[in-house]
């Protein structure tokens, strides 16, 4: 078995919590992963899970991804990094809990370009807290995707990658991500939803072992409604799905965004008429997502010459501390990690 990497999140929020409980209340699963952070912010999120009656959370310092494998059940290994912040406030935007989340990824990021880790899966971290750090990315998929590109010493406009949400029973690829409404509005060009389409069919035909069913989204209501509402369906979204098919991909659309995402969800004995819908913007993939559950969903970054997943939500700063986040969303993306590394994706 190979070793998959997790790495702590924000030490302000739920992220130490969820993956001390993780251990607790999934150990085979969570079996040859290991923490990358501190080893005070995990031993202190493990002794907010205390309860009457319930286990303890034991908390191991290694030295090596490999040393992960030989864990006893239910303890937690932590390689912890060296000159990292320690536990921060609960609650509490901090530059040093930033820091610590972002030195967490790059060396999470780099072990795994290296072949030394499997997968990594990334714990929650605040934007805001990345931000009074210095950081200079909005985010997990800004900041792997820089890495990624300074590895293989490439221009960063030439490591493209996409966030993927997915459930049991949706997958959605945003077009664009962390950028106001405006700007996402802005970014919907043809190159830009082509290279949409290209990547989501790369990464699921690996991963699915069959050429994915794309569904496109429309911009705008009712999918512009023959330009009644708007153009860009008809000189942009069009005009890259046609491109797309005469590529070979199985793309459909533009749909209207108010009904694409429900005849794409998959149910028990029934499946969707998609693999996928691709949203033109951030809140347009994440909404139908997040509805069906923020413990299901799991965040997959496309793109990348590496396996990467999270929990599909944020640092939840109002519970912190509390024991009582669910951790949920975290073992699926344990599960999902486990998943694309064996398919290869």
């Amino acid at each position: 078995m190979q070793t998959i990497a997790i790495t702590q999140g924000d030490s302000a929020g739920i992220g130490p919590e969820i993956v001390a409980k993780a251990f607790r209340d999934a150990a085979a699963e969570l079996h040859g992963c290991f923490v990358v952070g501190d080893v005070a912010s995990l031993r202190r999120a493990a002794q907010a899970l205390v309860r009457p009656g319930m286990p303890g959370v034991p908390v191991a310092q290694i030295s090596a991804p490999a040393q992960a494998l030989k864990m006893p059940p239910r303890c937690v290994p932590v390689l912890q990094l060296p000159g990292i912040p320690g536990p921060q406030p609960w609650g509490q935007v901090s530059a040093a809990a930033g820091r610590a989340a972002a030195d967490s990824v790059v060396w999470a990021a780099r072990a795994a370009l290296r072949g030394e880790v499997a997968a990594i899966v990334t714990a929650p971290l605040h934007k805001a807290a990345l931000a009074a750090a210095g950081v200079g990315f909005a985010g997990h998929t800004e900041l792997l995707q820089a890495e990624a590109a300074a590895y293989h010493g490439l221009a960063l406009e030439r490591m493209p990658v996409r966030m993927m949400l997915a459930n049991a029973e949706l997958r959605t690829v945003l077009v664009s991500i962390h950028v106001s409404l405006r700007a996402a509005i802005a970014a919907l060009t043809f190159g830009q939803l082509l290279q949409t389409l290209q990547i989501t069919h790369a990464a699921l035909t690996r991963s699915l072992g069959h050429a994915p069913r794309i569904a496109v989204a429309g911009l705008n209501p009712h999918a512009g409604e023959g330009g009644l509402f708007g153009r860009e369906e008809l000189e942009v979204i069009a005009p890259a799905i046609a491109a797309a098919r005469a590529q070979g991909m199985q793309v459909h659309g533009p749909f209207a965004p108010d009904t694409v995402f429900m005849r794409a969800r998959s149910r028990p004995q029934q499946d969707g008429e998609f693999d996928v819908v691709i949203a033109m913007y951030h809140d347009q993939g994440l909404i139908p997502i997040k509805y069906l559950g923020l413990d299901r969903g799991v965040n997959v970054t496309l793109g990348l010459p590496l396996v990467r997943t999270s929990p599909d939500h944020g640092t939840a700063f109002d519970i912190a501390g509390k024991g009582v986040a669910d951790a949920a969303s975290l073992i699926e993306a344990v599960r999902m990690a486990r998943k694309l590394c064996g398919a290869g994706a």
